[in-house]
């Protein structure tokens, strides 16, 4: 099966602003334009093939970030434990840039001790009020016995204080991961109404610990930990459940349901699951496993456009040229049903008209892919060629003919 691209037209929505370049695409027999939809919130039974329980899900293939399926994705719900996740990638960051080690101790403080530890009743790695525990072992403890204690041990020595740490250290860090509807109100889940996520950002987190921190992600997939004497296992049922299960998280609160971010390989393929708001614990892990079955089953990877194979151009303004080519610098991979029923959907989004001079390499915007009406995949395309500033006359030219865009755009709003 191969993927032809259709010659591209370009469509100037305004002056200075978003521009699209649609690129028609045919899986091998086939292609159909369909109407860009950036917010879709579900995907039809008898488009996708999987009819899912949980209230809100997203299926992703790890590689591509190809999103295999999704309903009410950006539905914004209670995390509970696995925003946990953002606690440990904050921590595996502080250790890559070196800000901290592995072999740091922190002192498991009273506040950490009584709201996250044995006195709780809540999950707890039993770390001993005033003990010294590395950042290694609290890791462990977060990631595997979803200790509510070591988080919290963990924001303290990191920031001073847990509310500074949510604040001022997940959040920042969830923005540079460009999870923008994320907010945090403690480190470990436990109830509290700063603590909101969508399956799509938590996909995001799990996909970047999965591809950017290899030495921390397995621990996600150790079966048990001990501490202070006492051995627990590792709460994630897919990991004796299915085929290639290595991770990641599972949650619970009653605000926020049942709730998994699972992740699994199998044949060469890595999948990412996100399942929340489910009622009891039997349901999350079925339905997490039945979601990867069912990708694993159905899809396969496909090279939509290959790395520096021009996949359109951009209007300049005020160049040489009056338009630059674009290239990806990586293939822009999607995943597609066995069957080939796939009907895709390409486009260049830019802001624009991009404004000379363009330098080689520039990034001018992305390649978006869309599958049956879902955003499958968005790589970054970049100028192909360097576009040097144009003469004065041709700079006046484009300056009038955008005035002349842009006026018509605003008489159109007002219509």
């Amino acid at each position: 099966m191969a993927f032809r691209l259709s010659s591209l037209s370009r469509i100037r929505f305004t002056a200075g602003g978003l521009v699209a370049a649609a690129l028609v695409v045919s899986v091998g027999w086939s292609g159909m334009l369909y109407a860009a939809n950036q917010s879709v919130q579900g995907a039809k039974k008898e488009d996708a093939g999987f009819d899912g329980d949980a209230p809100t899900a997203i299926l992703i293939e790890a590689s591509s970030g190809s999103v295999l399926f999704e309903k009410n994705a950006d539905e914004l719900r209670a995390p509970s434990s696995m925003m946990k996740l953002m606690t440990a990638e904050v921590v595996f960051n502080a250790v890559k840039k070196g800000d901290i080690k592995l072999t740091d101790e922190y002192r498991i403080s009273e506040n950490a001790w009584r709201r996250g530890g044995a006195p709780s009743g809540g999950s707890t790695m039993f770390a001993a009020i005033n003990s010294k525990v590395s950042v290694d072992d609290l890791l462990h403890g977060a990631i595997i016995q979803s200790g509510n204690d070591a988080c919290i041990a963990l924001a303290e020595g990191l920031a001073g204080s847990e509310k500074i740490f949510a604040s001022d250290f997940m959040t920042k860090r969830a923005r540079e991961l460009g999870m923008t509807k994320s907010t945090f109100g403690n480190s470990n889940g436990l109830p509290d109404p700063g603590n909101k996520m969508t399956v799509r950002e938590l996909g995001i987190l799990a996909r970047h610990i999965i591809l950017d921190f290899p030495e921390f992600y397995k621990l996600f997939g150790e079966k048990e930990f001990t501490w202070n004497k006492i051995r627990q296992p590792n709460r994630n049922p897919l990991l004796n459940a299915l085929e290639g299960a290595d991770g990641l998280k599972t949650g619970y609160t009653k605000e926020g349901g049942y709730g998994m971010v699972g992740s699994a390989v199998q044949n060469g393929t890595r999948l990412i699951v996100v399942v929340n708001g489910l009622e009891d614990s039997e349901d999350r892990a079925t339905e997490a496993k039945k979601m990867l079955e069912w990708g694993f089953r159905n899809f396969e990877t496909r090279t939509l456009i290959a790395a520096d194979q021009p996949v359109g151009y951009a209007k300049v303004f005020g160049g040489e040229s009056r338009s630059v080519k674009l290239v990806a610098k990586s293939p822009v991979k999607v995943m597609v049903h066995k069957s080939g029923g796939d009907k895709l959907i390409a486009r260049i989004v830019y802001s624009g008209p991009v404004k000379a001079p363009i330098a080689v390499g520039q990034q001018v915007g992305v390649v978006r892919v869309w599958r049956s009406g879902n955003i499958a995949v968005e790589t970054p395309v970049y100028a192909a060629e360097a576009i040097g500033t144009g003469s004065t006359v041709r700079r006046a030219i484009d300056g009038a003919s955008e005035l002349v865009i842009g006026m018509f755009r605003a008489g159109a709003e007002k219509l």
